[in-house]
């Protein structure tokens, strides 16, 4: 599978193999986790953005980890049936 580049929501240099390195995180992390990691970098980009490089895409960059743990959660926490 091949994704095509996109510096916020699929950066090629993340992408390798059949899963992208964001996936094998959160696998390896679990919900909990991942969310917490997630919450570390929306607070990296919004710390750096317009100190390094272009602040609109750190602020779509942060927007993005906080929906992505988000959505973590909320699937973790769903309920089953």
């Amino acid at each position: 599978m091949t994704l095509v580049h996109d510096p916020v929501h699929h950066p090629s240099h993340y992408q390798g193999g059949l899963i992208e390195c964001i996936d094998a995180i959160e696998a390896a992390l679990g919900p909990e986790g991942f969310a917490a990691y997630c919450r570390g970098n929306v607070l990296k980009y919004t710390w750096r953005a317009g100190r390094k490089g272009d602040a609109a895409q750190d602020m779509a960059k942060a927007e993005w980890y906080a929906n992505r743990g988000g959505r973590a959660l909320a699937k973790a926490t769903a309920p089953k049936g």
